[in-house]
């Protein structure tokens, strides 16, 4: 059951392949994090999200360093979670794709902070920018909670073993 390949430098190193494989046995939601670069809007879809604090209001999510969107969410210092729900797997693939364009047929409206919200999304967890930090081929970032809200009915769009799910709650 153990799928590693030879000793590291610093312990058991593991293979890439098995390493996705693995990790894609755990469900996660879909969310897009967008923002206004002056009046474009700009983002990406980030399945690596989470609550962090409480006191004070905190989320983390990872960005890939090779991301050419988060540079200019940066640069505004202002971002939106989007939470998306089940029916918005389209939005999901055009904003999880590379190049201009992205926003094109997604319906979104600016939040109050310099933001974008996704029409239709389940919530939306608007942030400032509070930290970023060098995490292997991935930045963690976390941001200081704003402004949220979240639609009272509705089901989570899920990512599980590399295709989207649906669950029953």
């Amino acid at each position: 059951m153990e799928r590693l390949t030879d000793q590291g430098r610093t312990g058991p190193r593991i293979d890439a392949a098995a390493f996705r494989d693995v990790l894609g046995r755990f469900a996660s939601g879909i969310t897009v994090v967008a923002a206004l670069d002056g009046t474009e809007p700009v983002g990406f879809t980030c399945q690596s999200f989470a609550s962090l604090s409480l006191d004070p209001p905190l989320v983390m999510l990872a960005v890939a360093r090779t991301s050419s969107s988060w540079p200019r969410i940066e640069r505004a210092g202002r971002f939106c979670v989007n939470i998306l729900a089940e029916e918005q797997r389209e939005t999901c693939a055009a904003l999880g794709r590379s190049g201009p364009d992205k926003f094109t047929g997604v319906p979104w409206s600016a939040g109050e902070h310099g933001t974008v919200r996704i029409d239709g999304a389940l919530a939306f967890v608007e942030c400032e920018l509070h930290a970023v930090h060098e995490a292997g081929d991935h930045h963690m970032v976390t941001g200081r909670v704003i402004a949220l809200d979240a639609r009272e009915d509705g089901r989570p769009l899920l990512y599980f073993r590399s295709r989207y799910a649906v669950g029953a709650f």
